[in-house]
């Protein structure tokens, strides 16, 4: 009975190594992992610079805001996924070479003032954004170097990339470095 069963498990064995079914369908093509982000090449995001934006009063709320539409400034997708960045234009600061360029702060930003602290914040969906200016005292009164004429960009980042990167969000030029956004590159629009 000994042999019965060592030969009959010899031959199972044989019987379902020798099992041979249909190829299954190709896998996918490994990556390579070069350059740390692979799986995202392709991905775009986009930076729309809005400028001559004006903060309406709202008394009762005792608040400054605007509405910006996306569809209005671009005619990239934004999908609920989207991380979306904005950073406020704080002006043009002097080089040492004598040269100027634009400083860029992301939002929320605070400002502390003589009658309290104001802040630069923001709220989105995937069809609009709408800035705010908050504060801690009676806003009616600020001067409209904070709510007229004001200059933003505004970065969409496709939710792949967000998820991915390790960004430093804080820097415009880290961003637009990391989506491979030149200056030329980036939407202007005035909405005076």
């Amino acid at each position: 009975m000994n042999k019965f069963s060592t030969i009959l498990g010899v031959v199972i064995v044989f019987v379902f190594a020798a099992c041979e079914g249909p190829q299954g369908p190709p896998g996918f093509d490994g990556l390579d992992g070069l350059d740390g982000q692979d799986g995202l090449d392709g991905i775009q995001g986009q930076v729309v610079e809005v400028e001559g934006v004006n903060f309406g009063y709202d008394g009762e709320a005792n608040l400054f805001s605007t509405l910006i539409t996306f569809s209005d400034v671009t005619d990239f997708e934004v999908f609920e996924s989207d991380a979306v960045l904005v950073y406020r234009h704080d002006g043009l600061i002097d080089l040492s070479d004598g040269s100027t360029a634009d400083a860029w702060t992301q939002i929320p930003q605070n400002y502390f003032l003589q009658g309290g602290t104001i802040q630069y914040v923001f709220a989105h969906t995937f069809v609009d954004l709408e800035l705010f200016i908050d504060g801690n005292f009676d806003l009616s009164g600020i001067s409209t170097d904070f709510t007229d004429d004001q200059i933003f960009r505004i970065v969409i980042l496709p939710s792949e990339f967000a998820e991915a990167s390790k960004l430093d969000t804080s820097n415009i030029e880290n961003v637009m470095s990391a989506l491979n956004i030149g200056e030329e590159q980036v939407t202007k629009l005035d909405i005076n």
